[in-house]
This record gives C-alpha cells, sequence and structure tokens, in this order.
C-alpha cells in the first residue's frame, strides 16, 4: 500500500492513523534503529523504571525478535515465566531499506499501565539503546554480561539526568493534591 509514497508521506499517514489512538508509536530513522538493534543482539535484555507517586517501579524489557516485551519486575519475580507482558513494542522493519524508516507500534495492558506511562518506557529504549554516551549504554552491558554488578539506582540517576521520567512523577504528584 506505501511502496509509492516517499518516507515524508508515510509519515504523516502513521500518525494521522495512531494519533486517534490511545497507544504509544513512533517512526524510527534507520540509523537509529540499525543502533538500537544491532545492541539488542548482545543485550537482549534491560530495566526500565516508570517513576510512580512513591519511587518507581522497575520493568524488565526483553527482545524476541523484533518484538521488544516488558513486564514488571515485580510480576517476573513473583510469577517467573508465567509473567505476562504488560507492554509490547511492535517493530515493522519492512520499509528500513527502501525508505529508511522503521514503524512501531505498540500493545499495552491498560490496567497497567497508561499511555504515558508506556511512552516513558518505550522513550527508555532510545534512552539506553540508541545513546552515543557510553555510560548509559554501559548500564545495558552490565545488566547483561555482569548481572552482578548492576546496581539499579544506576537506571534511576540515568532516567532523571535525562528528564524523561520528569513529567510523569509531577503528574503524580499533582495527583496527591
Amino acid at each position: 500500500m506505501v511502496k509509492d509514497k516517499t518516507a515524508e508521506e508515510i509519515k504523516q499517514i502513521w500518525q494521522q492513523y495512531f494519533a486517534a489512538k490511545d497507544t504509544v508509536y513512533a517512526i524510527i530513522p534507520e540509523e537509529k534503529f540499525d543502533l538500537i538493534w544491532n545492541r539488542a543482539q548482545s543485550c537482549p535484555t534491560f530495566l526500565c523504571a516508570l517513576p510512580r507517586r512513591e519511587g518507581y517501579e522497575f520493568f524488565v524489557g526483553q527482545w524476541t525478535g523484533t518484538e521488544l516485551h516488558f513486564t514488571a519486575l515485580i510480576n517476573i519475580q513473583t510469577r517467573g515465566e508465567a509473567a505476562a507482558s504488560q507492554l509490547i513494542l511492535y517493530h515493522y522493519p519492512e520499509l528500513k531499506e527502501e525508505k529508511g524508516i522503521v514503524l512501531m507500534t505498540a500493545e499495552m495492558d491498560s490496567t497497567f499501565l497508561n499511555v504515558a506511562e508506556a511512552q516513558c518506557i518505550a522513550n527508555q529504549v532510545q534512552l539506553f539503546y540508541a545513546t552515543d554516551r557510553k555510560e548509559t549504554y554501559g548500564l545495558v552491558e552490565t545488566f547483561n554480561l555482569r548481572p552482578n554488578e548492576f546496581k539499579y539506582m544506576s537506571v534511576i540517576a540515568e532516567l532523571e539526568q535525562s528528564g524523561l521520567g520528569a513529567g510523569l512523577k509531577c503528574a503524580h504528584n499533582q495527583d496527591k493534591t
């Protein structure tokens, strides 16, 4: 359907289609996706921190092909392999070679996450996997390759430094008043 469309036209179609839907979506440039994808091959699992009213909740992300499944750490600790995904990011690389873009959309369990929270987690994929900062991606490598050296607070520190979680934290704080 989009073979004769330009990358810009495809972006507009994707944005228009998802703009009215209650979900997360993105158009990822080829270079950024390639960096994320290459790093995901050697480090397929990582931890994201989601700001909550009282601190943070950790979500574990696990790549399965071009899908990235997230589950709350507490669910993995209590349910193990039976823990269901609460957020799945679907990446569609079919247009990457010809158009230079990868389309992404998400499926989320709205009983656990709202769109802003899902977007915060999705943004952390870019923060940790597509970064130029060696220290930031180093957290992903440590989590995968040297888990006994991994420090959970490092993820929170990186998230706070990036400013990604600030809007959510403010929203949660306003809820209390």
